[in-house]
């Protein structure tokens, strides 16, 4: 069985080539590179519940313990040799301050044996050397870009997150709003992992310059990814 095969049959999902590339779009948000042996992830948003009770807004103090336990169970599932978190993986400048000791704890022990790099987000442009692991502003792999913000003027191929994009789509007979990968011949763009982060329509306009080519959205179902045509999604 050839890597993308073995790779397919552990998630659940194909793999798809951005050029020499192989990806598989994870149910947990993440990307498995399985010729890399890495798992992209991004927008994990970690500690903007805090970040809103700082400012009176206070939502259930939880979801930096739920996006790392997300996390955990991708990569107990892939083992990979190296994790990449493509940018806003914390909320803002101050949440390494405000991170558990626990969250923290738990962040590190995900970090040990393998390679972990922070691509620096419009969110964190810094990341102390505290949050373990190396930072960078964008890597190459194989061809491929990975970046924070999608670029719509590159003309390669291109792995970003930033958009946290979101489809709807009409399944037996209601309608359906979840988030997803935008995957095109040339781009993915990546969900937001965080458990407060949201979704953008991908019928925003914000994706217009970055999808014109056809694409899919592979939404995050209960069990499992669903492939959707483009032509099939709805506006808010």
């Amino acid at each position: 069985m050839n890597a993308m095969a073995a790779a397919a049959g552990r998630t659940g999902s194909p793999a798809f080539m951005l050029g020499r590339l192989a990806v598989v779009p994870d149910l947990s948000g993440a990307l498995w590179l399985p010729d890399e042996r890495t798992l992209v992830v991004a927008d994990l948003h970690l500690e903007k519940g805090s970040a809103y009770a700082a400012r009176g807004v206070f939502l259930p103090p939880y979801d930096s313990a739920a996006t790392l336990a997300t996390l955990t169970a991708a990569i107990l599932r892939h083992a990979p040799l190296r994790v990449i978190a493509l940018g806003d993986s914390f909320h803002d400048r101050e949440a390494e301050t405000r991170i558990s000791a626990d969250n923290l704890a738990a962040l590190r022990l995900l970090q040990g044996g393998r390679d972990w790099i922070w691509v620096s987000g419009n969110h964190d442009p810094q990341i102390s050397a505290a949050m373990g692991g190396d930072t960078t502003d964008r890597l190459s792999l194989a061809g491929v870009t990975l970046r924070h913000e999608p670029d719509a003027r590159e003309t390669g191929f291109e792995i970003a997150g930033h958009l946290h994009p979101a489809a709807k789509v009409r399944m037996r007979g209601r309608a359906l709003r979840r988030r997803c990968f935008a995957l095109s011949s040339r781009r993915c763009v990546m969900p937001a992992m965080g458990a407060y982060a949201g979704g953008l329509n991908l019928r925003d306009i914000a994706f217009r310059p970055l999808l014109q080519e056809g694409f899919s959205a592979h939404l995050l179902g209960d069990t499992r990814l669903f492939r959707i045509d483009s032509r099939l999604l709805l506006p808010d």
